[in-house]
């Protein structure tokens, strides 16, 4: 099941991508392609501009995105489905139905998704053993998705379905300095 946040025409997108991908048998491919888009979309600021902007064309999104995907050698069908969104005039609404996509696909196969946000990359021997201690709390086999915040200076942000469990020092001394304004 999709999360709270995940707005319904994400949703709608991402569940039809996901049927055509089932369909075609090509979820791994898909997923793939959503993860590389993803990647895209976070690393670079141009490209999370057009996708965004109202300001320019459909023609000239499409276009833009196919040299883009092309490049990135994105499968035919997530690149035809990025298209139609664009020309749809939906495309500011991509880095939803992208996670959506994921949210979708972790059902079907039976996992949940914990979002792990840390103040530096997580080795493998950290990946392990988070995955498993959350696998033990969730009863279920975990996917993490993980995210680079240097401003947490250390800890983590763990989103696992509706809980969140926040260890990050920013946290922390945000917590502290609040205490200690009450105190003055």
């Amino acid at each position: 099941m999709a999360n709270p946040t995940t707005s319904g025409v994400a949703l709608r997108y991402a569940s039809a991508l996901f049927e055509l991908a089932r369909d075609e048998n090509a979820l791994d491919a898909v997923d793939a392609d959503v993860t590389s888009m993803r990647a895209m979309l976070t690393d670079s600021a141009d490209l999370a501009r057009l996708v965004a902007s109202p300001l320019f064309s459909a023609d000239d999104q499409i276009r833009a995105l196919g040299a883009v995907m092309d490049k990135a050698e994105i499968s035919v069908l997530t690149a035809n489905f990025v298209k139609l969104t664009a020309k749809n005039r939906r495309l500011f609404a991509l880095p939803g139905m992208l996670r959506a996509f994921h949210e979708v696909l972790a059902a079907h196969r039976g996992e949940t998704i914990a979002v792990i946000t840390s103040a530096e990359p997580l080795s493998d021997a950290q990946m392990t053993a988070l995955k498993e201690a959350l696998a033990e709390k969730a009863g279920g086999t975990i996917k993490l998705e993980t995210h680079v915040d240097p401003t947490l200076i250390g800890g983590l942000i763990v989103r696992l379905g509706s809980q969140m469990i926040d260890t990050s020092v920013k946290t922390r001394l945000m917590g502290l300095r609040a205490a200690m304004k009450e105190a003055a």
